[in-house]
This record gives C-alpha cells, structure tokens and sequence, in this order.
C-alpha cells in the first residue's frame, strides 16, 4: 500500500505553540472575542455538514482542549462513528493534523494540530522557506591558481582553494513574525463621461458635495489636493444622472470606525458604485409623428396630408366631372 500522504503544511510543528496532549493550533491574526470561520470551510464543497461543523467547533475551542473521539462524542449527539468519519475529512482537506507525541516523562500522547487556513499556512511556510538565505558557493580559485602553470608540485602542495568548505553551523528556525499588510493604493477615480466632458456646473458642484463631506462627518475633512483629485469622479456621477444628495448620501453611508484614509475610500466608491448612464425614455425616439393638417385649395377645409392640395372629396368630385363627358 503506498504511503499515506497529509495535505497538511510540513515544518507545523515549528509553529506550534507549546506541547502535550490535546489540540494546538496554528493560527493566523483574526480579531478576537469570537471566532471566525472562513469561508474555505464553513463552504466547503468536498466536505460533509458533519465535517465543516466538526471543524469549527474545534477552532472555537481553548489551546489544550482535548478533541478525540470519545470527548467529542460525549458532548455531541453525533456518535463515534460519524465523528470518526468526519475526523478523516478534516485530515484529509488539511484543517487537522493528528500526530502521535512523546513528552519528556516518556509518555506517548496523542497531539492534534489545527489549522483555520491551511493555503495561507502553506503559502507563508512556502514564502518563509524562499526567504532563508543559501549556502555561501564554493570559494572560486584565487588569481594566483589562475596564473601562468607551475612545475608539476606533489599532492599535498595543493591550492588551499580545493579543500572542502567547513559545514555551517544549524542554524535555529525563525520566530514566526507576523506581517502587516502594506497599505492600499489609493484607487484612481472614473473621469467625468465622455459626451460631456466639460460641464462647469457639474464641475462646480461636484467640488462643493466634496468640500461639504465633513458637515455630515468630520473624518471627511479632505485636502484641496483630495478635492480636485476626486472631483472628475462625482461629476461622473453627475453627468449620468444621480442627484448630489443621492451622491453624499452613498459616499458617507457605513464608514468604518477605523477610518485612516478618507481620500482612498471615496475614491474607491466612486468607482466601484458608479451608476450606469440613464436609457432613454420608453417609446420617445419610436413615436410616429402625426400628420400635418393642410387646407384644402378648392374647398378651404382642413383635412390630414403630407403635402398640401386638394381634400379627398375635391379629387373625387373633379374626376366625376372629368369622367362625365367621355361617357
């Protein structure tokens, strides 16, 4: 039988916080106070309800809770079996890791390790490999090996550039460092819409809506740089049609209570939310147009023609009148 292969990250145990029976868990930053679940899991499409369900209620547990079989089936209604099953799910897709452990008294415990994000696991572990720094090369030989050949020497007169290098020392694993992600760009905003391009009035408002969005919250007190950077964005908005009420009223709904970047969110809105241009009115450009009125050159009375001339009664009465003497 061929060897069984865990999908799980190697090296987890250089990440695992102390040792013992239980679970440890490998985890990556999430706010605390509760427990989230990423959607890699709780949407899974390879693992059964039983198994995602598992899995959260073991990343919701304390370090050092022990998750075998019998205590999980003792505080489940599900019965060993299916916990079991649900375990080797779990395993497979990486979430879990079961490892039998030897502590320092000798005795042989059973340690599993959990992972709420194997792929960022993985990828860090992949990224953290890639940053240890190689092996120093060979040293080359000196200019004085290169020179002109000597007379024929004995062995042991050999360059010292062709004795092996000395091993390096192990070197310790590297405390994990938690990265902090680089800010965002700021987020160019749209340009106003081509088949207006210039509009003044929509350019004027545009720059009091932005230069007003610290009444409705301080934290939109933005530069005259911001202003002019943002402004070719809302008179887009404008010019499609929106309201400046409706316009404020989504750029200032929902801001999030660490707000460090006004200028980059609104930009952000403004091109992420940009409404499509209005269609044009239902039936307008279909509509027939009537047919003009004309008066009638015998008769004066008005009656519906593309060209002025005669009523239809005047043409019949003056082909009766043609057709009467040929008969």
């Amino acid at each position: 039988m061929a060897e069984q292969q865990f999908s799980a990250p190697t090296r987890a145990l250089q990440l695992v916080r102390g040792s013992g029976s239980g679970v440890a868990k490998v985890e990556e930053f999430q706010d605390p106070g509760y427990t989230i679940v990423g959607n890699h899991l709780a949407q899974h499409g390879e693992l059964s309800f039983t198994a995602i369900g598992l899995g959260t209620h073991i990343q919701s547990l304390p370090e050092g809770s022990p998750v075998d079989i019998r205590t999980l089936a003792a505080h489940s209604p599900e019965g060993r079996e299916r916990i079991a099953s649900a375990l080797r799910e779990l395993e497979a897709h990486g979430y879990i890791e079961r490892r039998r452990e030897r502590t320092a008294g000798g005795r042989i415990v059973s340690l599993t390790i959990s992972y709420n994000n194997p792929e960022a696991t993985r990828a860090r572990l992949a990224r953290l490999a890639r940053e240890e720094p190689e092996c120093e090369p060979e040293c080359e030989p000196e200019p004085e090996c290169q020179s002109e050949p000597e007379p024929k020497r004995e062995p042991e007169a050999a360059c010292e550039c062709q004795s092996e290098p000395e091993p390096e020392p192990e070197r310790e694993p590297e405390p994990v460092v938690r990265e902090t992600p680089p800010p965002l760009p700021h987020p160019q905003a749209p340009d106003p819409a081509p088949e207006n391009p210039e509009n003044p009035e929509h350019t004027r408002a545009a720059t009091d809506l932005l230069a007003g969005l610290r009444r409705d919250d301080p934290r939109l007190l933005l530069s005259e740089r911001d202003v002019q950077r943002l402004t070719p964005g809302v008179a887009a908005w404008l010019e499609r049609g929106a309201a400046p009420d409706s316009v404020r009223r989504t750029l200032t709904a929902s801001l999030p209570p660490d707000l460090r970047h006004p200028a980059a969110l609104l930009a952000h809105r403004l091109t992420a939310l940009l409404p499509p241009p209005l269609p044009a009115a239902p039936g307008a450009a279909t509509a027939p147009r009537p047919v003009p009125l004309q008066n009638c050159d015998s008769c004066d009375r008005a009656y519906r023609s593309p060209e002025p001339g005669e009523c239809p009664g005047c043409l019949a009465s003056r082909a009766l009148r043609e057709a009467a003497p040929a008969a």
